[in-house]
C-alpha cells in the first residue's frame, strides 16, 4: 500500500474480514461475496487442525474440523479455496504459524497452476503475490497454543521461508510478528511493544546470521517486515502506543541494521481490534466499542494502520453469519469514504499531552526490550518461561480491576440492567453453526484424496523433506515438492516432528504473582476450601485441562491461578490434551473437581467424552465443569450428559466461580453446606 508524500488525500487501508469455515468450497464462496461487496483484501482463517498440524482423520481433530477456520489437507483444498480468484491481483493475509512454510508453499503452487493455465511466466505471477503469512511463533509460545516444534527449529523454518520469499516473491510479507494476541494474553501497551519488537530482533538476527541473504539486502527484509496489532478499547492510550511502536521501530532497524532508507524502516501494520474486549452480556454494546478501537489506528495519520479487519457484534456468542461480517465491513467503508479523516496531516503531531504518554511508553519498551535481551532474547525469555509469567500477571491484575469494579465494563460490571435484544430474539439465529457432517465429509475427501494421487512421489518428496531438515539447507524447496505431489498438512508436519519432536511451552502459571489477596471475599473462599479439605482429610485438588486443539488458553490460566489463590492444589498440564489423558491425570492425581476450557466450539463433542471416561474409570463421582464460549442450548446438552457446571464469559467473578465449586465438591462428598 503506498504512502502517500504529500498533503493529497491519504488512500484507504486494505479491508478485510477474518473467515474461513466449513470447507474450501463453502469458505470460497464466502470470499467471493465479501470481495463483491467492497472488502479489498482476504483473511483466511483457518481450522485448528490444520493450524496446529494435523489432519482431519487424527484423533486430536476430533470436533475440531472446520469451526474456527477452513481445513486445508492439501494442494486441491488451496486451488479451491481460491477458485476464481487471480492470487496474482488478490491481497491475502493468512493466520498461519508453525506450518506458515506448507501454506504458503500451498500458495505457490496454486498461483503457479493459474500462470500456466493462463499461459503467464510463472516468474512474473510470483513477482505480483502481495499478502501475508503470519509466521510468527514466539506468540504461539505465549498466548494462542497453535505452536508444534520446539523454538529453534521454529525460528529455522521462518529464517528459511524470509530467505526463499525475499529472493522469490519480493512483494510478500513472510511474517506479521503478531502482538495482537499478547494484548489478549495480558500485555500492557509497553509489553506489547516490547515484546513484538523483541520477536521482529530475534528473526531479524537469525536471518542476518544464516548467511542466506546478502548483508547489502538486509533492507529488503526489514522492508518485508509486518507487524499485526490490537487495539483496545482505551484509543487515546492505543494511539499513543502506535506512535511509540512506529518511533522504536524505525529507531531499530536503522541502528541495529543500518538500514539507511527510511522507506524501508516504516512501520507496516494491520490490525484486528480486540476481540478479547467483546462481551456476552449486551453484545450490541460490542458496535461501539469496535467503532472506538478502529479509531486509535486511523486516527494519527503517520501512524495509521495499512490494513484493518474488524470483529463482529456476536463473536462472543459463536460464529459470526454472513450479515454481522458485512456490517464490520461497512463501519470500515463509512469511516474511509464519508468522513474526511484522510484529508488531513496528523493531527496529533504537536500535541504534548500524546506526546507525553509516546515518550511514556517508548521509555518502558525500551527497558523491557533490554531485559530480555539480557535473558538471550525472546526465544529464552521464552523457554525460561519469563515472558509468559509477565503476561499471565498481567492479566490476572486486569481481570481483578473487572472484579473490583475500578475497570468498568458496561453491561458486565455495571449499568446491566437491559431490554430484551431484537437481534438475539428467538428465531433470529444470532450465530453461524458449523453442520457436523462436515468433519465426516472432510474425512471422507481426506481418503478419496490420498487414494488417488501418487503415494510413491509423496514417500520420495516426504523423505527428502525429513533429509533437507536433518541439514542447515534452506527448507522451502523441499517444501514446494512435497505440496506438488499431494502431501497433506499432517504428512508434511509429521515428517518434521520426527525430525525436530515437539514441544509444550511454559504455562506461566506457576511464576505468576499472587493477586487480591488481601481481598475478603478471597480470603472467606479460602478459608472455605482449607475446612473443606480438612472434613475430606486432604488437600483439595482441581485439575484444569484445555481438551482438544483450542490453544487460548488465558481463560484457562486465569482460573488455575485464582484456584491457586484460594487454597486449591492445581493441576495445570497446558494445551491440546486428549480426553484421554485428562481423564488420567485426574485419576492418577485423585483430584475432586475437573475444570476443562473450551472455546473453538468443540464442547460438545470433546467434554462428554471427559465425562464418560471418568466414569469408566470408575471416577464418575468427580464433578466436571466447562467454560469457554457456549451458546444456551449446547450448555443445555451439557449439562443433559453430565456436566455439573457451564460458565461463559459473562461469568467474570472467578473468586465466585471459585466458591461454586466448593459448594460443588461439598455436595459431591455429602458435605453440609457451610
Amino acid at each position: 500500500m503506498p504512502y502517500p508524500t504529500d498533503r493529497e488525500r491519504d488512500r484507504p487501508w486494505v479491508m478485510r474480514t477474518y473467515a474461513g469455515h466449513s470447507s474450501a468450497k463453502a469458505s470460497n464462496e464466502l470470499y467471493r461475496r465479501n470481495l463483491a461487496k467492497g472488502q479489498t483484501g482476504l483473511s483466511v482463517a483457518f481450522d485448528l487442525p490444520t493450524q496446529t498440524g494435523y489432519d482431519a482423520d487424527h484423533q486430536l481433530s476430533k470436533g475440531e474440523v472446520g469451526k474456527v477456520g477452513v481445513p486445508i489437507a492439501h494442494i486441491g483444498d488451496m486451488a479451491r479455496l481460491f477458485d476464481g480468484i487471480p492470487l496474482a491481483e488478490a491481497n491475502t493475509s493468512m493466520t498461519i504459524n508453525a506450518p506458515a512454510m506448507w501454506l504458503l508453499a500451498l500458495y505457490v503452487s496454486v498461483a503457479e497452476d493459474q500462470a500456466n493455465a493462463e499461459g503467464r511466466p510463472v516468474d512474473e505471477v510470483l513477482a505480483k503475490l502481495t499478502g501475508t503469512t503470519q509466521n510468527d511463533i514466539i506468540k504461539e509460545y505465549l498466548s494462542r497454543g497453535t505452536y508444534i516444534f520446539p523454538p529453534g527449529p521454529s525460528l529455522r523454518l521462518i529464517t528459511d521461508m524470509i530467505a526463499w520469499t525475499v529472493h522469490h516473491v519480493p512483494k510478500w510479507n513472510p511474517i506479521n510478528i503478531c502482538s495482537y494476541h499478547l494484548q489478549e494474553a495480558g500485555a500492557t501497551p509497553t509489553q506489547e511493544v516490547a515484546y513484538a519488537l523483541c520477536t521482529a530482533i530475534a528473526v531479524l538476527d537469525a536471518v542476518r546470521d544464516s548467511g542466506q541473504v546478502e548483508p547489502g539486502d538486509m533492507a529488503k527484509v526489514v522492508a518485508r517486515i509486518s507487524f499485526f496489532v490490537n487495539a483496545g478499547v482505551r484509543f487515546v492510550e492505543e494511539m499513543s502506543k502506535m506512535r511509540a511502536f512506529t518511533a522504536l521501530w524505525d529507531e531499530i532497524t536503522r541502528e541495529r541494521y543500518g538500514v539507511t532508507d527510511a522507506k524501508a524502516r516504516r512501520l507496516r501494520y494491520g490490525v484486528q481490534v480486540n476481540s478479547l474486549g467483546l462481551t456476552e452480556a449486551q453484545p450490541e454494546n460490542n458496535v461501539q466499542r469496535i467503532v472506538l478501537e478502529m479509531l486509535a489506528v486511523s486516527l494519527s495519520r503517520g501512524a495509521r494502520a495499512r490494513a484493518i479487519q474488524l470483529p463482529a457484534w456476536n463473536e462472543a456468542l459463536g460464529l459470526p453469519r454472513p450479515w454481522d461480517q458485512q456490517w464490520a465491513l461497512r463501519m470500515q467503508q463509512v469511516l474511509a469514504f464519508e468522513t474526511d479523516l484522510l484529508e488531513y496531516e496528523d493531527i496529533f503531531d504537536g500535541s504534548h499531552v500524546i506526546q507525553a504518554k509516546v515518550d511514556e511508553i517508548m521509555t518502558g519498551a525500551r527497558e523491557e526490550i533490554a531485559r530480555v535481551q539480557d535473558l538471550g532474547g525472546a526465544v529464552a525469555a521464552v523457554e525460561s518461561g519469563y515472558m509468559k509469567s509477565q503476561l499471565v500477571t498481567s492479566l490476572a491484575e486486569y481481570r481483578r480491576g473487572v472484579e473490583n469494579g475500578e475497570r468498568i465494563l458496561v453491561g458486565v460490571n455495571k449499568f446491566d440492567t437491559t431490554e430484551p435484544s431484537p437481534l438475539q430474539a428467538e428465531g433470529a439465529k444470532a450465530i453461524e453453526t458449523i453442520d457436523p457432517a462436515v468433519e465426516k465429509e472432510a474425512v471422507a475427501a481426506l481418503e478419496e484424496w490420498r487414494n488417488q494421487r501418487d503415494n510413491d512421489l509423496v514417500e520420495r518428496s516426504l523423505e527428502k523433506l525429513k533429509l533437507t531438515a536433518k541439514t542447515t539447507d534452506n527448507l522451502f524447496e523441499a517444501t514446494l515438492a512435497c505440496a506438488r505431489a499431494g502431501v497433506t498438512t499432517g504428512e508434511w508436519a509429521g515428517a518434521l516432528r520426527e525430525v525436530f519432536g515437539e514441544y509444550r511451552a511454559p504455562t506461566g502459571v506457576s511464576a505468576s504473582a499472587m493477586t487480591g489477596s488481601g481481598n475478603a471475599e478471597l480470603l472467606r473462599v479460602r478459608d472455605r476450601v482449607k475446612a473443606t479439605g480438612e472434613e475430606i482429610g486432604e488437600r483439595l485438588r482441581i485439575l484444569v485441562g484445555k481438551p482438544g486443539l483450542d490453544g487460548h488458553s488465558n481463560g484457562a490460566e486465569q482460573v488455575a491461578v485464582r484456584a491457586r489463590d484460594v487454597g486449591f492444589e492445581v493441576v495445570y498440564q497446558g494445551i491440546r490434551l486428549t480426553p484421554e489423558q485428562i481423564v488420567a491425570a485426574a485419576v492418577q492425581e485423585g483430584v475432586h473437581v475437573v475444570g476443562l476450557s473450551v472455546l473453538s466450539g468443540s464442547h460438545l463433542e470433546v467434554v462428554p467424552q471427559v465425562v464418560d471416561g471418568l466414569r469408566a474409570a470408575g471416577a464418575g463421582d468427580v464433578p466436571v465443569i466447562v467454560g469457554g464460549i457456549i451458546p444456551p442450548d449446547d450448555a443445555k446438552l451439557l449439562t443433559d450428559r453430565g456436566i455439573a457446571r457451564v460458565f461463559t464469559p459473562k461469568d467474570y467473578e472467578l473468586t465466585d466461580i471459585m466458591d461454586g465449586i466448593v459448594s460443588l465438591v461439598r455436595e459431591r462428598h455429602g458435605l453440609k453446606e457451610s
